[in-house]
């Protein structure tokens, strides 16, 4: 992959870089953990209003189709006017929407709350472009991969804290996880410093999310085929992540409680590929290879799961997924940030997550209309997108080769 020096533009590391880092990785880590507290209770309790497929399919679409439009208009705010006051909007949003999932009594309410938290949910592209403004491009694999460490232990304690208070009620998580989200809107509020200079911001973003925008991007040599790839690389995790609940209960008679404890096994293994490997591998192999190699381990995952003959081999299947994703998601951020100028992180990663809400806005609904046809049917879909994503990724480590 070919990446000029005037995208790989940084910026120069405030002061107290580091603590400002372990600051957004515990703003990451707390954000994911009130989220992944309710995570896995969500298709559960919409089957308890009666949702099948289709239905849980736009329950998660819901959060997506919000978070396509907020994403990118939060990451090209937290460019114009800076990185902070962005996360505090966001992790505001989020305890608001948290508390109003725990007050819904409906399936309708339920989907309005979690399309409410989709509209605030910028807060990760964001913490991307603070790490991306504090690191040089030649250690930025690493920091990325911390940020997605966060994000794995968040959803190992989440899912496990979630599934042991869903004992007391599906709502009682809900406001554990909204009092979690406004403890971390103080610590960032308190702690949190500035990433982005003044120099920096009030310059207008070439990525905001419209037509003409997505246009623009998605013709440029190398951020075109990195936004295509992230977002196909998204439909087909969501593919099986928004199906695995209903069909992990129909299979194996799987609980709130033995789901809980599942994510929170692919959790640790998320973190400790992000946290642990990422670093040394991108330095040996490159982000193009790793990424390659973490589409080809989802797509050997994805095709496993649903014809697996036991509860025990087709949790090994799922550790596949949760390693490939562990090697995909930081490399493919970290090419986005070195193909952008210092000004253009925030809008540029905004859009990517932009992007990917589209794949989690539609994919469900896909997906979930695809398992009511034929149970196997969106895994091996999911497969195929892995295959063809790990193809179009590979050549791109050509030495003529350019995203």
């Amino acid at each position: 992959m070919t990446i000029t020096p005037e995208t790989a533009t940084a910026i120069e590391p405030p002061p107290r870089t580091l603590a400002s880092l372990v600051v957004v990785y515990l703003t990451v880590f707390l954000d994911l953990l009130g989220f992944g507290l309710i995570l896995p209770l969500l298709p559960f309790y919409a089957m308890h209003f009666g949702a099948h497929g289709r239905q849980l399919g736009m329950l998660f679409a819901g959060f997506s189709i919000a978070q396509l439009f907020g994403a990118p208009l939060l990451g090209r705010l937290s460019d114009r006017i800076g990185r902070r006051p962005v996360l505090l909007v966001c992790l505001f949003g989020s305890a608001i929407s948290l508390l109003a999932t725990g007050l819904t009594d409906t399936l309708y309410t339920l989907m309005a709350a979690r399309a409410f938290a989709g509209l605030f949910g910028g807060s990760i592209a964001t913490a991307q472009a603070y790490v991306a403004d504090v690191t040089k491009p030649s250690e930025r694999t690493k920091y990325m991969g911390l940020i997605g460490a966060s994000i794995g232990m968040g959803f190992v304690f989440g899912p496990f804290v979630g599934a042991e208070l869903s004992r007391w009620g599906f709502s009682t998580a809900a406001f554990v996880a909204a009092g979690l989200a406004g403890a971390n809107f103080l610590l960032a509020l308190f702690a949190l410093r500035e990433s982005l200079p003044q120099s920096a911001r009030g310059k207008r973003s070439r990525t905001p999310f419209s037509v003409r925008a997505l246009q623009e991007a998605l013709s440029r040599p190398i951020i075109g085929p990195l936004l295509v790839i992230t977002m196909i690389s998204t439909l087909s995790f969501v593919a099986m992540e928004s199906t695995f609940a209903l069909f992990a209960k129909q299979r194996y008679g799987f609980s709130e409680q033995t789901m809980g404890r599942l994510f929170a096994s692919l959790g640790i293994i998320i973190a400790i590929v992000q946290g642990g490997f990422i670093g040394p591998l991108a330095r040996r192999f490159g982000e193009v290879a790793l990424g390659t190699a973490g589409f080809v381990i989802l797509a050997v995952g994805f095709a496993l799961i649903p014809w697996m003959p036991s509860s025990a081999l087709m949790v090994s299947a799922l550790l596949l997924v949760a390693v490939g994703q562990g090697l995909l998601a930081p490399s493919l951020s970290t090419l986005l940030s070195r193909a952008v100028a210092a000004t253009e992180q925030g809008g540029t990663l905004g859009l990517s997550q932009s992007l990917s809400s589209l794949s989690r806005a539609f994919g469900p609904i896909l997906a979930g209309t695809m398992f009511d046809f034929y149970q196997p049917l969106p895994y091996g879909f999911a497969a195929l997108l892995a295959a063809s994503m790990a193809a179009l990724l590979s050549r791109q480590m050509q030495p003529d080769a350019r995203i």
